[in-house]
């Protein structure tokens, strides 16, 4: 019997961390349990050997059947949900690299939800035509070629109402390629396929087929109009290792800037004008290199062109691999990177190499890194693993930064009591729009939305995806149970996340919108004190610029600062933080009682303590459950902090809320 191989990935948050501990358990068809794995520190198991059909089964386009065997992977990690994953296809001699995307379990979820994920045959196999539709004789063009990162792919034909999920170029062209095509085939032949794939997504990106018709996404999934992606499927090395090659090259035709319209078929029960996936193995067994292949189904004047805009990456590749040896800037900038993400992987060695010096110790770490991302571990930083350290780097600290901004916010466990829509503004939205950012880490279902305080179209989508996502009514409106189901799952995800290394500042990836003044109101620091930390000599910022931000305090200590969100009254804000109305008012220069939503208030503290409990007047229709639930408490120590014995509330009686 032939042998084929499969490993597992356990990761959340775009990669950003691994899970160590997650159970694996491998069934065959019948689910009969043949191995049961745990995943190490880097969130990997072994891999491990399985049987399957003979390899020139996949080499034959005569052959009728499926030539490999499945298995089902059933994946369970404390606090995440449990992943189900079927048909995973094992080819003779090829290393099935699985990744499982877990997601972080609400903070009130007794039981894990399991998602459910079916391999299907590759595209290659299937029957039925393609209608890739082809571009407008004038379609709208970007001014330069961009490989979007993450990509935004619907998993559906255009019309269908289907989720939108993110993920990162080089990993959807995988997916692609794991999808479409078997991966035993010659390598020229791979190569080929990949460049049509890679070139087909780049012309919808650059002719912007699907954005300038109005809808929220680059590419479907759908092999009638695009190509075929599986979401949360397996990939195969082999095709891995091309693809982290080749992801930024593409075809055009000489003269040209557009990618070109990389139409292709099987071949065998499907033709079409442009490439036979089929026909490809057939020329490469003659003899042909991925070009001249690609010359026998396109123009005769097609050839490889390179972009390096990539959105989502930090610093573009300096064009020269960095090896033992290497000096300068670009050598630092590595070390900044790999010393950040192995507080995330702690199998990645510790770089004690001078500054800005390549030495043995550095390609150690980068050695390790390229095997816990499957690149090639040769130590030597080239295209494929500056890009992937650029890119993991952003995810690592946008994570920390997150969690850090989620303090400093005082998002606490108490949901706003207000109810948004679009149109809606002020501090509640600030507190929405960050959820929404968290919760956008671990479910690439979920897009992230700016955090301008402004409810418009983009948080209006952010929601309603949510929402799905939490089996709530999609409607885009914020009320008391998507409210709940955001902090549910806020305090659920920060359950998980690592502690920081205390360093007196966090790095902070700079986004669209974003100014130092801004900045400086939200983490309770200055201008001055941002730019003496950076090195700035203006106040001019870059969307994805890395800025280190004070997290000592840099204020008087006699106080802290808060943000009014709607409700809140003076007389509250006293009896909340045990201080007096007066006090508040004269250390703000107020006159009078009226409050701003997103006003920004000195509260009197030597540290920011809430008293142990807060009034609150009962309304018409307030109940002891529901009190509760809206501020983070229970029925029983509500009862007990105000000696109730029966439930029965009485309008404008006032009640002692605990302050946890």
């Amino acid at each position: 019997m032939a042998i084929g191989y499969l490993m597992i990935q356990a990761r959340t948050a775009h990669d950003a961390l691994p899970l160590s501990g997650a159970q694996i358990w491998i069934t065959d068809g019948k689910e009969k349990n043949i191995y049961h794995l745990t995943t190490n520190e880097s969130g990997e198991t072994e891999k491990i050997a399985l049987e399957t059909l003979d390899r020139s089964l996949s080499l034959d386009p005569n052959f009728q059947g499926i030539p490999y065997i499945s298995y089902h992977v059933l994946a369970f990690a404390n606090g995440f949900n449990s992943v189900h994953i079927s048909g995973i296809p094992i080819l003779e001699g090829e290393t099935a690299i699985q990744p499982i995307e877990f997601i972080p379990m609400r903070r009130m979820q007794r039981i894990p939800t399991v998602t459910e994920i079916r391999i299907s045959p590759p595209a290659v196999s299937m029957s039925g035509s393609r209608y890739q539709e082809v571009p407008d004789t004038n379609p709208q063009v970007l001014r330069q070629v961009v490989i979007p990162n993450p990509i935004t792919v619907h998993l559906g034909s255009p019309g269908a109402a289907a989720t939108n999920i993110q993920v990162s170029f080089p990993n959807y062209v995988k997916n692609v390629a794991s999808s479409e095509i078997y991966p035993t085939w010659p390598d020229a032949s791979l190569r080929a396929n990949i460049y049509a794939i890679i070139t087909f997504a780049l012309n919808r990106i650059y002719t912007e087929w699907y954005r300038s018709r109005g809808y929220g996404f680059d590419i479907t999934n759908s092999t009638a109009y695009d190509q075929y992606f599986i979401y949360g499927r397996n990939i195969y090395e082999s095709v891995s290792r091309i693809v982290d090659q080749i992801f930024n090259e593409y075809i055009r035709r000489q003269g040209q800037i557009a990618p070109y319209f990389t139409s292709f078929c099987n071949g065998t029960t499907a033709t079409c004008p442009g490439l036979s996936q089929w026909g490809t193995v057939t020329l490469a067994n003659q003899g042909l290199n991925s070009l001249q292949i690609l010359r026998s189904y396109y123009p005769k004047d097609v050839e490889i062109a390179e972009t390096n805009i990539i959105t989502g990456v930090l610093s573009s590749y300096p064009g020269t691999a960095l090896r033992t040896g290497s000096t300068g800037l670009d050598v630092q900038t590595i070390q900044t990177y790999l010393n950040r993400i192995r507080r995330n992987y702690p199998a990645i060695p510790a770089i004690t190499d001078n500054t800005g010096v390549f030495g043995e110790s550095t390609k150690a770490a980068v050695t390790r890194f390229q095997s816990i991302f499957s690149l090639a571990p040769d130590g030597i930083v080239g295209k494929a693993t500056w890009n992937k350290l650029s890119y993991l780097y952003t995810s690592v600290a946008r994570l920390a930064e997150l969690d850090s901004e989620g303090t400093s916010l005082g998002i606490g466990t108490v949901p706003p009591s207000s109810v948004l829509r679009p149109g809606s503004s002020g501090q509640d939205v600030i507190t929405l729009q960050y959820l929404l950012n968290m919760a956008a880490e671990f479910n690439p279902a979920i897009p992230a939305p700016m955090q301008d305080g402004n409810f418009g179209t983009e948080t209006q989508q952010s929601v309603a995806a949510f929402q799905r996502a939490a089996g709530l009514k999609a409607d885009g409106i914020v009320g008391p149970l998507t409210w709940q189901a955001l902090y549910q799952t806020y305090l659920g995800a920060e359950d998980i996340i690592p502690p920081g290394t205390d360093t007196g500042f966090i790095e902070y990836v700079v986004r669209s919108g974003d100014t130092l003044w801004l900045l400086a109101q939200r983490y309770n620091t200055t201008v001055d004190a941002i730019k003496k930390l950076n090195g700035l000599t203006s106040d001019n910022l870059n969307i994805g610029q890395v800025l280190k931000i004070p997290t000592t305090d840099t204020t008087d200590e006699s106080y802290f600062e808060y943000v009014v969100r709607s409700g809140d009254t003076l007389w509250l804000l006293a009896q909340r933080y045990h201080t007096t109305v007066d006090a508040i008012k004269n250390l703000n220069g107020l006159s009078g009682n009226d409050l701003s939503i997103g006003q920004i208030l000195k509260i009197p503290s030597e540290e920011p303590v809430p008293a142990p409990y807060f009034e609150y007047t009962v309304r018409p229709g307030d109940t002891l459950w529901q009190l509760a639930q809206r501020f983070g408490t229970t029925v029983d120590a509500i009862k007990s902090l105000n000696g109730l014995r029966s439930d029965i509330l009485n309008i404008g009686q006032v009640l002692k809320i605990p302050n946890n």
